[in-house]
């Protein structure tokens, strides 16, 4: 909500219309010229900054999802822009990408998480497992059929046990034909991105 201006600026508003003289125009322009520092100086309102997540764990609320994979997690005046890790959902553009963010906004959006911080992605993005109320958001991304077990980033950053129930979640979920595996033979994301890029002379 915009401030409402002052007497004195009103004042000055007044003045620099309606003066006469140099020195009472001038008078005046310095007073709007200095409301409108104080305005730039301490705004109504503070925009979150893009941060540098730091190690171990951020805690915030999900402003946005932008895919079934990634999200913004806001906390304070910083917000970092999450890759959810171990796993790698359909592009927007693919079948069951609109269905995968559409998920995973049901269950995050607006909702406090925890982000274990587990690496940072060459567009500066924060990549980590995100935690709601305990329950791993990445993990029922994959066990709802709705993301791939993303195993050429997981290995060497996933320990064995876990490895193995990502692993188990998607066998279960191909058995199951949930989500994106009802179609029987689904593209993965990272062939999708490869076939985009050579289309376009990449």
């Amino acid at each position: 909500m915009a401030r409402r201006p002052s007497q004195k600026q009103v004042k000055a508003v007044y003045t620099l219309v309606t003066a006469r003289t140099w020195t009472a125009r001038i008078g005046a322009l310095a007073i709007l010229i200095g409301a409108g520092y104080s305005w730039y100086a301490n705004p109504p309102f503070k925009p979150a900054r893009t941060g540098s997540p730091p190690k171990g764990s951020v805690q915030g609320t999900v402003t946005a999802v932008s895919d079934g994979d990634t999200v913004t997690v806001v906390d304070g005046d910083q917000q970092y822009k999450v890759r959810l890790a171990f796993i790698d959902a359909p592009e927007k553009a693919q079948p069951f990408g609109p269905r995968a963010r559409q998920q995973l906004a049901d269950r995050v959006l607006k909702q406090r998480v925890e982000v274990e911080v587990i690496d940072t992605d060459r567009y500066g993005r924060t990549v980590g497992r995100v935690r709601m109320e305990g329950a791993d958001i990445n993990y029922e991304q994959v066990a709802k059929g709705l993301a791939w077990h993303y195993t050429q980033f997981a290995k060497g950053k996933q320990s064995g046990d876990d490895f193995g129930r990502y692993e188990d979640a998607m066998d279960k979920a191909k058995h199951q034909r949930a989500g994106l595996w009802s179609d029987p033979g689904p593209t993965a994301p990272w062939d999708y991105r490869r076939s985009q890029k050579e289309a376009r002379g990449g």
